[in-house]
C-alpha cells in the first residue's frame, strides 16, 4: 500500500455532485474549486489512520468522510478567497472561485460545498447501519469545522488583522483554523478504523501537532516561498496586515519550530499501538515531508 494524491482523488471524485439542472451553475463553481489540485492532505492523513486500525477495508465507510472533509476544507478556501476576507484571484495556479465565476456564485459555492459534505458523509450511515463509531465520526465532522474549531480560528484571525498576536492568539487561531480539520482526519480515521478511547486521544495530540507544524510551514512560505511553486501570490498575510508565528518569532525560530513539532508528531504515531505498519510508516512518512515542503 502506497498512496498518492492521484489514490486518494480517485476516492473523492466518485461523490462529486453531477452538474445538471437549473443549479448547474453552482455545482460547475463547486466541482471546479475541489478539482482544482492540491495536495489532498486531510483526506490522506483519514485514509491512513485507518488503514492504520481498520481489520478489513471498507471504502463505502470511509470514502463518504474523506470526500466530506475535503469538502469542507474546500468551501472553506472558496470563503476565504473572497472580496471580504483574502480577497486572493489565484488558488493553485487557477483563478479562484469568485474570480473565475463571479462573487455570488462563489459565495454559493461555498454554502454547496458545506451542505453536500454532511449529504455525502451520511451515505455511511446506509453502508453500516447502527454503527456507533459512524455516529461519532459524524458529530467529530460537525463539531471541528465550526465554532470551537475551524471558524472559531477564523473569527479571531479576521477579528486581529493589523494587531499584534501574542503566543495564546497565534496558538489558539493555529490550533483552530487549521489543526481543527486535522483532528477531524484523524479522529474519524481512527473511529471508523476501530481504534480504542486511548488511541483515538493520543490521535487528536498527533494532529495539533501536524496542524502546527503545517500552518507555521505556510507561514514561513508566505514569505519566502516560490509564488509558481505554491499555485498562489506570497506575502498574503503581509498584504492583508495579519500577523502569524513566523512574523512575531523569526524565520529561524519558525523552523525550528515546524521541525519540533513534526519530530513530535512522529515520535507519538511510533507509540500508536497500530495493526499495519505500513500504513504507520507512511504516515511518517507524510508528517516528516511537511518540514521541508516547498508549496
Amino acid at each position: 500500500m502506497k498512496y498518492s494524491t492521484k489514490d486518494i482523488e480517485n476516492i473523492l471524485y466518485k461523490y462529486l455532485p453531477i452538474e445538471e439542472g437549473y443549479q448547474r451553475a453552482v455545482i460547475e463553481a463547486m466541482n471546479y474549486s475541489f478539482r482544482a489540485g492540491g495536495k489532498r492532505l486531510r483526506p490522506m492523513i483519514m485514509k491512513l489512520v485507518y488503514d492504520m486500525f481498520a481489520i478489513e477495508e471498507k471504502l463505502d465507510l470511509i470514502g463518504p468522510f474523506m470526500a466530506a472533509l475535503e469538502m469542507i476544507h474546500t468551501y472553506s478556501l472558496i470563503h476565504d478567497d473572497l472580496p471580504a476576507l483574502d480577497n486572493d484571484l489565484v488558488r493553485r495556479g487557477l483563478p479562484t472561485c469568485h474570480a473565475k465565476y463571479g462573487e455570488d456564485m462563489a459565495i454559493l459555492a461555498g454554502d454547496g460545498l458545506l451542505n453536500f459534505a454532511f449529504e455525502t458523509a451520511s451515505k455511511a450511515f446506509l453502508a453500516c447501519p447502527g454503527n456507533v463509531a459512524v455516529e461519532k465520526a459524524f458529530v467529530s465532522l460537525a463539531k471541528r469545522p465550526g465554532i470551537y474549531g475551524m471558524i472559531g480560528g477564523q473569527v479571531l484571525d479576521v477579528a486581529m488583522s493589523g494587531k499584534p498576536l501574542d503566543d495564546e492568539q497565534i496558538d489558539f487561531i493555529n490550533i483552530n483554523k487549521t489543526a481543527a480539520l486535522i483532528v477531524c482526519a484523524m479522529e474519524i480515521g481512527g473511529l471508523l478504523g476501530g481504534a480504542d478511547e486511548t488511541d483515538c486521544e493520543n490521535l487528536g495530540h498527533i494532529a495539533k501537532c501536524v496542524g502546527l507544524a503545517f500552518q507555521v510551514q505556510d507561514d514561513i512560505l508566505d514569505i519566502i516561498g516560490d509564488e509558481e511553486k505554491l499555485g498562489k501570490p506570497v506575502k498574503s498575510d503581509e498584504k492583508n496586515a495579519k500577523y502569524n508565528y513566523a512574523t512575531v518569532h523569526g524565520l529561524e525560530e519558525a523552523k525550528c519550530y515546524v521541525m519540533e513539532m513534526s519530530r513530535k508528531a512522529i515520535m507519538m504515531i511510533k507509540d500508536i499501538k497500530a495493526s499495519n505498519e505500513d500504513a504507520r510508516q507512511q504516515l511518517m512518512e507524510l508528517v516528516n515531508s511537511l518540514i521541508n515542503r516547498e508549496f
